[in-house]
């Protein structure tokens, strides 16, 4: 790439390099000796001295930074490394030009950089450095869950070379090598990279280190719903003529899946409520089990297990325990910490936060997520970059949001409870609530979502839902906007009422999840509501 003379200006001696983002330069290509080399006739002399770059101001092309190292470049800056680099090919042949040492000198700048840009772990621009992206290392200035949600994956263990605060979509299907030998050292992991869009995603990767964060894993993979995470790690996981258990209350369509599905792949599950360890202790003693999966908080009555008892029951028949903590979100609840192996989430919900996208994820060790990878790889089921924007962008107000709606679900459960009109209550806050004492140790917030049941029948509740102003009736919850459904109609219509019963599904359930929205807005719109029943 040919360097015109109006790029080397005359500096008074000794001022330093400064690097500078020419557009101009049209080329990505490192300079080569023949084109900018200090013997050239365009390098003007100075002060009658040699051709001594350090005399000069070098004016590097705008991804210049880029080609030497993506670590350098996080770690201290696009200054920096030029300073670094100027001063190592300054030194280079008597400092007079870059010749065949280029890449050398530019190597031994970047070791250089990561040798005096570390202070105490933090880089300068206050980068973790060290750590890879979902290896679970933050920085040591984040130590609450809110920072965390911000900045993992992001201003801390970005695995993106960018100067966006917002992290980029990459809406590509595949990945290019530049040569057949760095495809050979990417096949025989020598190098980091993609290869298809199947198997990963820069802009998915950044999101997928924001949720490991926030659940201290140590690896996050995301896919295109909380069914598809959920599926494919049972599948996974649980071996043909394996035997799972898990619990009476939870998302009607991973029952079916559970009872339908894997009995045509030979594994059997039992099913227990889930306070009862007796009857977990059993299923243990009796059956070959693999793996113990649980919503936790379930759902629609908000049942809580003890993850750390279930943990050390299962680990020591040498059964996996996951946990689904979609209600519980990674804020109120650390299910890791307290025993589990895996734990999954519907991103869709409090996650995402926005009522826009479909993401479902799976965290948890290395050893694990790797094996439900590897199928994720075959399935196909795919996180599209721009949802994994999205997440990322949901996650970033996340801490506000679920602090919001912990306040409301909370004094929307007590108001409830007291009103003459509802029967009873579903939510882990209450000192009603059957676990309440369990959810009170392992819990710091009880989410959003109430449960309750109206006094009347299917179309009184029905009537009751109708008169809300602000809510919509709709699945899915977790979002800024209020949502409400009655169970018996919205996910078992198909049913009959005694086999929905079967299920404690009763005609006036109603599950309401509550929004952002401002408390007394939404007491207001309550009780108007009741009063039309």
């Amino acid at each position: 790439m040919a360097i015109s003379t109006s790029s080397l200006l005359p500096l008074p001696s000794p001022s330093p390099f400064i690097c500078r983002s020419d557009p101009d330069f049209s080329s990505p290509d490192f300079p080569s000796s023949a084109s900018f080399c200090g013997k050239s006739t365009a390098a003007k002399k100075v002060g009658g001295g040699g051709y001594g770059l350090s005399s000069l101001i070098l004016r590097f092309p705008p991804n210049f930074v880029r080609q030497l190292s993506n670590k350098a470049r996080r770690n201290c800056g696009n200054i920096g490394v030029a300073q670094v680099v100027a001063a190592s090919w300054s030194d280079e042949d008597g400092g007079v030009g870059f010749g065949t040492s280029a890449a050398a000198a530019a190597a031994k700048a970047v070791d250089a950089v990561e040798e005096v840009g570390v202070v105490d772990g933090v880089g300068e621009r206050g980068v973790q450095l060290g750590g890879g992206i979902g290896d679970g290392k933050i920085g040591s200035f984040l130590g609450h869950d809110g920072s965390i949600a911000i900045h993992a994956g992001e201003r801390v263990g970005r695995a993106i070379d960018s100067d966006a605060i917002t992290t980029p979509v990459f809406n590509t299907s595949a990945y290019f090598f530049k040569k057949t030998s760095d495809l050979i050292d990417f096949k025989e992991k020598r190098r980091s990279s993609f290869e298809y869009g199947r198997y990963g995603n820069y802009t998915t990767l950044a999101a997928e280190a924001k949720i490991s964060a926030l659940e201290g894993a140590e690896s996050t993979i995301l896919m295109a719903s909380g069914m598809c995470a959920s599926t494919v790690l049972l599948m996974s996981l649980v071996p043909a003529g394996g035997h799972i258990v898990t619990t009476t209350d939870c998302y009607r369509r991973t029952r079916m899946f559970i009872e339908t599905m894997l009995p045509k792949m030979g594994i059997s599950a039992s099913v227990i409520d889930p306070a009862d360890v007796e009857a977990l202790k059993l299923a243990l003693d009796t059956n070959n089990v693999s793996l113990f999966f649980t919503e936790s908080p379930t759902n629609p009555f908000l049942r809580c297990v003890d993850i750390e008892l279930v943990s050390k029951l299962c680990h020591a028949k040498g059964a996996l325990v996951v946990i689904d903590g979609t209600f519980a979100t990674p804020l109120n609840q650390k299910a890791l910490a307290l025993g589990a192996d895996i734990v999954v989430h519907s991103a869709t919900k409090y996650i995402a936060g926005h009522n826009d996208v479909l993401g479902g994820c799976v965290s948890g060790p290395e050893k694990l997520v790797s094996v439900v990878r590897n199928l994720h790889h075959i399935l196909g089921g795919t996180l599209n970059p721009n949802a994994a924007y999205l997440i990322i962008r949901g996650m970033k107000t996340m801490h506000l949001r679920v602090q919001q709606q912990n306040s409301t679900g909370m004094r929307m459960a007590e108001l409830l409870e007291a009103h003459p009109k509802i029967k009873r209550v579903y939510y882990p806050g209450l000192k009603s609530h059957p676990e309440h004492d369990l959810a009170m140790k392992q819990m710091t917030g009880f989410g959003g979502v109430v449960s309750f049941e109206v006094d009347g029948d299917l179309m009184k509740t029905a009537k009751f839902i109708d008169a809300l102003k602000i809510a919509y009736i709709a699945p899915s919850f977790g979002g800024c906007e209020s949502i409400v459904d009655q169970p018996a109609i919205m996910s078992y219509w198909d049913l009959s009422q005694s086999e929905r019963a079967k299920y404690g599904i009763m005609d006036n359930l109603v599950r309401f999840s509550f929004g952002v929205e401002d408390f007394a807005d939404l007491k207001a719109d309550i009780l108007q509501a009741l009063d039309t029943i």
